[in-house]
């Protein structure tokens, strides 16, 4: 099974240990790619038009500092992913403190989306950035569209013969859409928030907290050992562990999609 995750915007302060080497990385032919978005961050990060950058960026005259960080990322410390990035999804997930069968088990089956690196494992070892998906880089231009057109074949690959558990939101959700006999055996999450009112069972989608409960999913599955051969089989094992999931309709050849509904947040 593979599992795809968003990153955080919330990340390690600093590095710990040796600096960025790309052939240490997981997905190898997407290192040119890499270079190629490292390259033009640094460049837009080190220019004279400091306020053009952050705007790129999406960074508050506050946040100048995160363009310094950027101008030393070939030199920069590095952390597993999985230590780097700290939103709610992670904290969630908490991975420290599974079983060493399960944080395996995650080490093999998770991968992370990035603006920068495109994907990652958690094992793999990089510098704290910042490069939302949503950026413009010189000589690269939209990071979306530009991902779109790099991560089919790597992903394509990753996914192998087993489900995809696609966990990821807005713009990184579109830098990958699998097709055909593989979109079939991809499921998609949508969370829903139950709550009674006047008596009545009242749904609405979840956007924040949805980041805790898919981090909370995915931990029940890797605690659980879960390896389910297809689609079907990951849909029967979410509710083997009380998940309440519901399936949409789906036209054949496309994403499997399904409701995760909550009573909590």
């Amino acid at each position: 099974m593979l599992i795809l995750l968003p990153p955080s915007e919330g990340k390690a302060d600093a590095g710990t240990g040796r600096r960025w080497a790309p052939d240490r990385l997981s997905l190898p032919a997407l290192n040119p790619a890499r270079e190629r978005v490292l390259d033009a961050l640094v460049t837009l990060s080190t220019g004279p038009d400091e306020e053009a950058a952050r705007a790129a960026l999406g960074l508050s005259e506050g946040q100048r500092g995160e363009l310094r960080r950027n101008a030393r990322l070939r030199e920069a410390a590095t952390a597993p992913a999985e230590r780097l990035y700290t939103g709610v999804l992670y904290e969630a997930l908490d991975l420290a403190s599974l079983p060493a069968t399960a944080q395996r088990a995650a080490r093999r089956s998770i991968l992370i989306s990035s603006g920068l690196w495109g994907a990652v494992r958690l094992a793999d070892r990089i510098p704290p950035y910042r490069c939302p998906i949503g950026a413009r880089l010189p000589d690269v231009g939209a990071l979306s569209a530009y991902w779109r057109r790099e991560l089919t074949p790597a992903l394509d690959d990753a996914a192998g013969r087993g489900p995809v558990l696609d966990l990821r939101s807005g713009a990184y959700a579109a830098t990958w859409t699998p097709r055909g006999e593989l979109a079939e055996r991809t499921l998609t999450v949508r969370v829903l928030h139950e709550r009674e009112v006047d008596g009545v069972p009242v749904r609405s989608v979840v956007s924040h907290f949805n980041k805790a409960t898919k981090g909370r999913l995915v931990r029940d599955l890797l605690v659980a050992g879960a390896r389910p051969r297809t689609a079907t089989e990951l849909v029967g094992t979410l509710r083997e562990l009380k998940h309440t999931v519901l399936e949409q309709a789906t036209a054949a050849g496309r994403v499997r999609q399904v409701d995760l509904v909550v009573t909590d947040l």
